[in-house]
């Protein structure tokens, strides 16, 4: 399988990274310019609050510098990252909610469970209209299978890398992209139906 070369309209998410199908692992630096976007995207999608966002991020590359010379397979280097920062975002969440219970400072309740994909409503402010309604869309879904369309349709990682980055099944992925599809397909047309009833 070829890579597709980037066009003048395609973003290119990782410019400083090699070729996705690159049998060689790039250096801690190409990849810390090429995947800081996408870990810092990540980190806020799980829902971290925006003055903890940069130590969060500082947290996954200070991992990703230390176990980059573990990663097998160089052409998966972004599920990978995404692996990490989910587990890191993880440790955040229950070393935070630690803290907060030694200190007995009460705080507002943070899920033990957290679903990725959340966005605050800070974020929503600063969003335009039309990514704040796919955000409310895109909310009405069940978070695992959110998780899955939002790392296929939007950040465009494959099934596989999608497999590895989550930790489920192959097949399970494959699963909730489609059942997640035809939901988001309902939830529109639900959306579209609604100002014409009000006609």
């Amino acid at each position: 399988m070829t890579a597709i070369p980037a066009t003048a309209d395609s973003p290119t998410r990782a410019p400083a990274v090699p070729q996705e199908d690159s049998a060689v692992l790039p250096p801690f630096r190409a990849v810390y310019d090429g995947y800081f976007d996408f870990v810092w995207t990540c980190v806020r999608r799980f829902g971290i609050p925006r003055d903890a966002v940069d130590d969060v991020v500082q947290e996954v590359f200070i991992i990703v510098h230390s176990r980059l010379k573990t990663v097998e397979r160089p052409a998966s280097l972004r599920s990978w990252l995404y692996g990490v920062t989910r587990r890191t975002v993880s440790m955040y969440r229950r070393g935070r909610v630690g803290r907060t219970a030694a200190r007995e400072i009460p705080e507002p309740a943070i899920d033990d469970n957290p679903h990725p994909m959340q966005l605050t409503p800070l974020d929503l402010a600063m969003l335009s209209d039309e990514l704040q309604v796919l955000w409310k869309l895109l909310a009405q879904i069940d978070p695992p299978r959110r998780e899955v369309l939002v790392l296929a349709d939007i950040e465009e990682m494959t099934a596989p890398e999608i497999s590895e980055a989550v930790g489920i099944p192959l097949n399970t992925v494959y699963s909730r992209l489609r059942v997640a599809r035809e939901e988001f397909s309902e939830i529109v047309a639900r959306e579209r139906a609604r100002p014409q009833a009000r006609k």
